[in-house]
């Protein structure tokens, strides 16, 4: 392709053939295919649902509506469709809509090419330059959309309001040739989603009075959260139907691929990520909160639980390890369970509550699916304590825990100060009886950070078993006896054959 091309005539001599928006995308997009590229990179999770689905719709020129919950890389997808676009393409100078020169849709590109013919100055639009995005909110107005009559371009013009020329065209026109997005449609007031019915059907724009046919060469992008999601509006039926595919995004199914999301957005400094280690399991936890908060009856499912909370929950895990270390003096740390107190913020500002979630309060309900997050993934490092409760199935002996909570229940006491150094952390794990043991037996092959983390894990493990107690306050962590606290509650009752086992 000749950028240098600047007239109308030299681009007729280079046998350059003009191509639809969607048209393009269609060629280039089987150019992909057929050399197996990646067509939307950096999307993870969607390649057997979501992609599959985009190429076809791509394939069969359609405009495309996203629809799903926050969170689930709809925008991502449509600004990626840049790259199925020509590098460059050909357009009238000065034009404000990038005229075809071929085919001019405004009164301004047709009167230059009635007037100056082959020598119509030409310039060339970057790919870039042909996409147009558009946040839908309550005070977008037709004008901005489409346009209106400019009564400062009649004046400076001295042309009467009935002339074509004094249109100031909006933002949907100036994208000809290109993408246009348009996000959180049902944001768009009825009245104003009504307005673009005949742009996608007849492809063509009406304002005023005037009678202006311009069939415009768009690919249309619109994305959506479900409609019950908000009262503020809704997608109206006819507009609707005439977005020909309705593609349904959704989260990651599975831990791997949120970990994947996570660590390619989380946006750390590069001190952080020479200075701060973080551990695969404490990944593990980042992401299981995520899950645990879509499926928790305290959340407002149809709201949604977006990556943005792990992408948050993960920068500051590992902004409290870098806290802790930059205190202590130390050049170097590795993030703990207890750093994920610093977690909080990040889960309270990105989840919704129902009613019953309201009530136990945000602080709380936060404390609560981390605790979740700890107790679903400890049965996949450690043996499921709830299998050792019954003692015709196990007998005591063989119950790994039990030396741990004996411990326990001869009246000590864990504290662990949010901000204490890497030696006393070690200093106050070590001295729990049968903690260590219980780490190496499992993990054998551990080095020494690795181990102490681990530790750590088996007690918030246990207390999210409700094995011993742990209570937070402020920045301190303190693990204690949970069931000798029952017992003076039950006035010295009997044992029963339960707790026995341990």
């Amino acid at each position: 392709m000749n950028t240098s091309i600047s007239t109308l005539g030299q681009l007729k001599k280079s046998g350059y053939k003009h191509k639809s928006v969607k048209e393009e995308i269609r060629l280039n997009l089987i150019k992909k295919l057929k050399q197996k590229e990646q067509t939307f990179p950096g999307i993870i999770g969607y390649d057997d649902t979501v992609i599959p689905d985009t190429e076809r719709a791509l394939l069969s020129r359609h405009n495309i509506l996203f629809l799903g919950l926050r969170g689930q890389a709809k925008t991502r997808m449509a600004r990626q469709m840049i790259d199925l676009l020509d590098e460059y393409v050909p357009v009238i100078a000065g034009s404000e809509v990038n005229d075809n020169p071929f085919a001019p849709l405004s009164r301004y590109g047709r009167d230059l090419v009635a007037e100056l013919g082959d020598e119509t100055p030409i310039t060339w639009l970057s790919r870039e330059e042909r996409y147009g995005e558009k946040l839908a909110t309550p005070d977008v107005s037709v004008a901005d959309l489409i346009g209106d009559i400019d009564p400062i371009k009649a004046a400076n013009l001295k042309l009467s309001y009935a002339d074509e020329r004094v249109i100031h065209f909006g933002i949907i026109p100036r994208s000809n040739r290109g993408i246009f997005v348009i996000n959180e449609l049902p944001d768009l007031q009825a009245r104003i989603q009504v307005a673009l019915f005949n742009i996608l059907q007849e492809g063509d724009i009406q304002i005023r009075g005037f009678k202006v046919r311009m069939p415009l060469d768009i690919l249309f992008i619109f994305t959506a959260n479900p409609e019950d999601y908000t009262n503020r509006g809704a997608i109206v039926t006819p507009l609707k139907d005439r977005i020909e595919s309705q593609i349904i995004t959704h989260y990651p199914k599975n831990i791997e691929n949120s970990l994947l999301i996570t660590e390619q957005e989380a946006n750390l400094h590069e001190e952080q990520e020479g200075r701060i280690h973080m551990t695969d399991m404490i990944k593990r936890l980042i992401e299981q909160v995520a899950f645990e908060a879509r499926n928790s009856e305290y959340v407002d499912k149809k709201s949604g639980v977006s990556a943005r909370l792990t992408i948050a929950a993960y920068e500051n895990a590992v902004s409290a390890g870098e806290r802790r270390a930059i205190i202590n003096k130390e050049k170097e740390t590795h993030v703990r369970i207890a750093d994920l107190q610093g977690i909080i913020p990040a889960i309270t500002g990105k989840i919704e509550l129902v009613y019953e979630g309201e009530q136990e309060g945000p602080l709380q309900v936060a404390f609560n699916l981390l605790d979740k997050a700890i107790r679903t993934l400890f049965a996949t490092y450690f043996p499921n304590p709830d299998s050792f409760k019954k003692r015709k199935q196990v007998a005591p002996s063989e119950n790994p825990y039990r030396q741990v909570i004996q411990w326990f229940d001869k009246g000590n006491a864990v504290q662990l100060l949010q901000d204490i150094s890497d030696k006393q952390y070690a200093t106050s794990l070590q001295k729990v009886e049968g903690l260590k043991e219980l780490v190496q037996g499992r993990f054998p092959h551990a080095n020494g950070k690795e181990q102490l983390l681990l530790m750590e894990f088996v007690l918030h493990g246990l207390s999210a078993y409700s094995l011993i107690s742990k209570k937070v306050v402020e920045n301190e962590t303190r693990f204690s006896d949970l069931l000798g606290t029952m017992m003076n509650f039950n006035m010295g009752g009997d044992e029963s054959e339960e707790d026995s086992n341990f």
